[in-house]
């Protein structure tokens, strides 16, 4: 699976502050990997149409067993209320076994600044 492309929400307003998550996660097994992508069209759907959701982006590579997340909100608050929420809190709940490794940053951002770089991204969990 390529990495997704950058997706918007909710159009952010112009020099806003906002809210950056990023996490990577490592499957222990190839099959862990195939739950992890057959999940993924629900939870896109889902930050589709999320309140305060600015963008969002996956890049994967399942054969490796790693993928990493990379979004955007208009506050802390707002990212709590998606993870917490279904379709994503079930599911992230449903594939922890699965994890062999996983790893979050958060930052803050304006929104001229969007969308982010994924080398810039990637940088942080090197």
């Amino acid at each position: 699976m390529p990495t997704l492309p950058w997706t918007v929400p909710n159009t952010p307003p112009a020099r806003a502050e906002a809210t950056v998550f990023a996490s990577r996660f490592e499957t222990r097994t190839l099959w862990g990997a195939l739950k992890f992508l057959l999940r993924t069209p629900t939870i896109w759907r889902q930050v589709g149409r999320a309140p305060g959701a600015y963008g969002a982006t996956l890049k994967a590579a399942p054969f490796r067993r790693t993928f990493w997340t990379l979004s955007v909100w208009e506050s802390p608050e707002a990212l709590k209320a998606f993870a917490a929420s279904a379709p994503h809190g079930p599911i992230a709940a449903g594939l922890r076994g699965q994890m062999k490794d996983s790893a979050f940053r958060t930052w803050r951002t304006t929104t001229d600044e969007l969308p982010l770089d994924w080398k810039d991204v990637l940088r942080r969990f090197s």
